[in-house]
């Protein structure tokens, strides 16, 4: 049984905006809509928040994100955190929102990102932003990219492992299938194989539709000490390396230790998850974590999706929305649609896209390059 002694964390509500081109509109904006769609639907006042948890926009760098945004929304909260943790943030707020709630420092916790870097922000200075988070005397003066990074981790695992590029497209063509479902997916028209392997090369090996859209979007979650649809049972972290030239061993990211922290607060077992929400930047990205967590042998992942296991139909369902590589990467807003769609899934709010009954979602989120890693278990109320 889960330790009793604290409160429970609960999800009460969750939205995102549409996904893809919004233009005029600031972050700031899209961050509100996703908020005001979020509380509207968790039926709370604006003065029951007493906690404002906002991830950070780099087409609006604001000292003070979450207070600017408060003001915005017409919040007051007594707890108010911009946080900066890459692609990991989304996940690394609801935790935190946990952390706050079985504290007793907060009881109802709006956590929010958005961001307008599709028409807020030129390609090449996204792409001067994002390659930040390489070594600053070594790999950024040499030109690397984001794209760059992942391919260069990508032929390693490659080759450690044996998976093959056909594997890599297989997954694209899936998080499509999912997106064409979603009337807020950024790109929902469906590709094959053949235009995924023969689509324009980015950095070898990876091709362009094995690389995630820049978008423009938004996502907000309402946590609470309250009882409701969705409880945050587990949530675990692990820093290995900030570079990819740092990297220990390309088997072993970080990923898996965030896992297991996450199930054993949880406690549960790998085989006890039926819903996968897994982080999924590039193709290799997600193929990497999949087999780094448990959920399919080294070099077995596309094995698995064959089988039809990672289907919306299938024994483990992923990113049933489309995930980052179709719903759309809008910032951190990205991986946080990852815990609104386990969310919207596990309490069965999915309408005409709903799947099966599920019960418990594992979730996982990378930032930098599989450098910060958050794992975090959500499980739906009466399941045992």
């Amino acid at each position: 049984m889960l330790d009793q002694r604290y409160p429970r964390a609960y999800i009460q509500a969750a939205a995102t905006t549409r996904y893809g081109r919004h233009e005029g509109r600031s972050a700031l904006d899209l961050m509100a809509e996703a908020a005001n769609s979020a509380l509207a639907q968790s039926g709370l006042a604006r003065d029951q928040i007493d906690g404002v948890l906002c991830g950070y926009a780099t087409t609006f760098p604001h000292l003070m994100l979450a207070d600017l945004l408060s003001e915005k929304l017409g919040l007051q909260p007594d707890y108010a955190h911009g946080m900066q943790m890459g692609g990991a943030t989304g996940a690394a707020m609801v935790m935190l929102a946990r952390e706050l709630l079985r504290a007793g420092s907060c009881r109802r916790i709006l956590v929010v990102a958005g961001e307008n870097r599709l028409t807020g922000q030129a390609v090449d200075t996204s792409i001067q932003t994002l390659a930040q988070v390489g070594e600053a005397d070594t790999e950024v003066p040499n030109g690397a990219s984001v794209p760059a990074y992942y391919a260069l981790m990508a032929s390693t695992y490659m080759h450690r492992t044996g998976i093959d590029r056909e594997s890599l497209a297989e997954f694209a063509v899936l998080m499509r299938n999912h997106a064409s479902q979603h009337p807020h997916a950024h790109l929902r028209d469906l590709i094959t194989l053949d235009q995924v392997l023969t689509s324009r090369p980015i950095a070898t090996p990876l091709h362009l539709l094995d690389c995630c859209p820049i978008s423009d979007g938004a996502a907000a979650l309402v946590l609470s000490a309250d009882e409701g649809p969705v409880q945050v049972t587990g949530g675990g972290q692990a820093h290995r390396h900030q570079h990819l030239s740092a990297m220990r061993d390309v088997l072993d990211t970080g990923a898996a230790r965030a896992c297991t922290r996450a199930l054993a607060q949880a406690q549960l077992d790998v085989e006890q998850i039926d819903y996968l929400a897994i982080y999924d930047s590039f193709t290799i990205t997600l193929v990497m974590l999949l087999e780094e967590l448990g959920f399919a042998p080294r070099g077995g992942a596309g094995a698995r999706l064959r089988q039809g296991d990672f289907a919306a139909t299938g024994a483990l369902p992923l990113n049933t929305h489309g995930g980052l590589l179709s719903f759309g990467h809008s910032g951190v807003a990205g991986g946080l649609a990852h815990v609104v769609e386990a969310w919207t899934q596990l309490a069965g709010q999915a309408g005409p896209r709903q799947i099966a009954p599920r019960h418990r979602a594992l979730v996982h989120a990378d930032g930098g390059v599989l450098s910060a890693h958050v794992s975090l278990v959500l499980q739906a109320e009466g399941s045992a």
